[in-house]
């Protein structure tokens, strides 16, 4: 049974591929008759072409790359027209289409089939179908077939490409797109705060919302999106340098009954380089959010120890938290941190300078569940802080104690005599460590992936023991001798 199963589905992809192309070609033969047909483009019907500059990349909805392109004044916009006509008349084109409906009659195929193989499709193909004939621009339209929308681009017009997509998709339900779950619109750098006003007023069931490197967008905006925006649970605002903070509206912390609170429901958050994002901030931002879970502050480096004793009180599901670069987190942060206790897998404190052994003896002790840690570049940590953490986390999986000088031979034997998972240990720049550090490694941890010992002071000898003994393992070296 089980090898009719796999015929079947084999049979099942094959034909999916295969109508895939058919509705490519099929397209395609129709495409020149329309373009050449400009008195069908009017601004009252949306149409599921963009334009845009030539070799600017174009929107996808989350399966492929840009839709078809066009030169118009030198800038983007967006661009509709209407459905094309149900029948072609060119006789050329007529005999055609008959010639290839004889031999794929697609058009016998019912709207949930075509739906289907549509699904298949990159955006600009399923854009080129809409172009065929009234019925396949309707199902091109499905709002089943739109459940993510994204931009990439610099010198896309985002404000009005949003405003184009979403008054399509609300044409079934008035003012809402209920099936938009997704938009991403990173890089785009002319997003501001009217298009994601755009989102917020017509997405109601969004779930990931992704605007990193927009820094056109302020605190106004996000405070939109997250106040109509009730189910939104994954937040990119990474590189937006003017968001201070996220939360609530007034309006809708009014509207909000006592019971309910103020909470926002996002889980996700990473706010990576927002630079003015100070310790006042995160703790509006642990207040709202409460049920966090991924949380990224990397080179936000004015948050400070204060800052995480805030996030401690408030948000105590988080997995995985990310302070790199913050130069102002210290021990003191990392008693904060702690608190979580095991329910934290995953923690980067790269390039915090004030941590120590302290600051790691703190996490070994409580957070016994941890599976990552980045601490690259915390000069204070030591062979004791090592022998904490081995002795401790055991479950460790992933360690980067790249650029810690007082590192050596020493820590790296308690990590192999107890982290026996460890699949990827960064040691990069670290001075003190030998090829004897990384044979016991070798001899004890099997399982080992991934071996960075650049600007180590190692033998060939060595670095051909560990890859006699974990087989798997990818060694980054600087040794030219080695290969």
């Amino acid at each position: 049974m089980r090898e009719v199963d796999d015929i079947m589905v084999k049979i099942e992809v094959s034909t999916h591929i295969a109508l895939s192309k058919i509705c490519n070609s099929y397209a395609t033969l129709t495409e020149e008759t329309i373009n050449s047909d400009l008195s069908m483009r009017t601004l009252s019907t949306p149409s599921p072409a963009l334009i845009f500059p030539p070799n600017s990349p174009g929107f996808q909805n989350g399966r492929g790359s840009s839709t078809s392109s066009s030169s118009v004044t030198g800038e983007t916009v967006a661009m509709v027209h209407s459905p094309p006509p149900t029948r072609l008349t060119h006789p050329l084109i007529r005999l055609a289409s008959k010639h290839q409906k004889e031999q794929a009659n697609i058009d016998r195929l019912p709207d949930h089939s075509m739906i289907q193989i549509f699904s298949f499709l990159p955006t600009n193909q399923l854009c080129r179908c809409a172009r065929v004939c009234r019925r396949w621009y309707n199902l091109a339209w499905d709002p089943r077939l739109w459940r993510t929308i994204r931009l990439t681009g610099e010198t896309i017009n985002v404000d009005r490409a949003l405003k184009v997509l979403t008054r399509r998709l609300c044409q079934d339900t008035p003012n809402v797109c209920l099936m938009l779950e997704t938009v991403i619109v990173s890089g785009c750098r002319r997003l501001t705060d009217r298009g994601l006003y755009t989102i917020a007023q017509c997405c109601p069931e969004l779930r990931r919302l992704e605007v990193s490197g927009c820094y056109n967008i302020s605190n106004e905006a996000v405070f939109d999106v997250v106040s109509l925006c009730p189910n939104l649970e994954h937040l990119d605002v990474s590189g937006c340098s003017k968001v201070t903070c996220i939360s609530l509206t007034r309006e809708a912390s009014i509207k909000l009954s006592p019971l309910h609170g103020k909470q926002i429901s996002i889980r996700y958050l990473d706010m990576t380089d927002c630079f003015v994002l100070e310790d006042e901030g995160l703790h509006t931002i642990a207040a709202h959010c409460t049920q966090l879970t991924h949380l990224y502050l990397r080179r936000c480096v004015r948050i400070t120890d204060e800052g995480l004793r805030y996030l401690m009180i408030y948000c105590t599901s988080i997995k995985e938290l990310s302070v790199s670069d913050c130069r102002f987190v210290s021990d003191f942060g990392m008693r904060e941190i702690a608190k979580l206790e095991s329910r934290l897998r995953y923690l980067s404190i790269a390039h915090c300078g004030r941590i120590t052994d302290v600051g790691i003896r703190y996490i070994a002790k409580y957070c016994s569940k941890l599976r990552y840690l980045n601490a690259r570049g915390c000069e204070g940590i030591t062979d004791h802080g090592v022998e904490y953490l081995a002795k401790n986390c055991t479950k460790l999986k992933s360690l980067d104690i790249g650029k810690c000088p007082l590192v050596s031979d020493t820590g790296l034997e308690f990590l192999a005599l107890n982290c026996f998972n460890l699949k990827r240990l960064s040691l990069k720049s670290c001075e003190s460590i030998t090829g004897q550090g990384l044979q016991i490694v070798a001899a004890n941890c099997f399982d080992l992936q991934m071996l960075n010992v650049q600007d180590c002071d190692v033998s060939v000898d060595a670095l051909r023991f560990v890859k006699r003994h974990c087989k798997r393992c990818i060694i980054e070296h600087t040794n030219p001798a080695f290969f």
